[in-house]
């Protein structure tokens, strides 16, 4: 088995040292040495890394009334003006 390797390739997907350690079956202290000797940097900092570059595609729900077009702002007082216009 190729334990460098394969922490390589999991440390590449983004996964924890902890993770990575319960996958192989190997101490986390044997997955940190082998992300040191790789040149990777630490969990931590690789996770930040990884979260900035994906997007995940969700958008917040906006709060309160949403501000409406300009041609809708127009319909709006057209059909308001011929409102009062028939009730007149």
């Amino acid at each position: 088995m190729k334990v460098r390797a394969d922490i390589a390739a999991l440390v590449r997907e983004g996964h924890s040292d902890t993770s990575i350690a319960v996958r192989l079956g190997c101490h986390r202290n044997t997955v940190i040495r082998a992300r040191q000797a790789l040149r990777y940097p630490p969990a931590g900092v690789l996770g930040r890394l990884y979260a900035e570059a994906v997007p995940t595609g969700r958008v917040a729900a906006p709060v309160g009334r949403l501000p409406l077009s300009p041609e809708r702002q127009a319909a709006n007082r057209a059909a308001l003006l011929a409102a009062l216009k028939e009730a007149a």
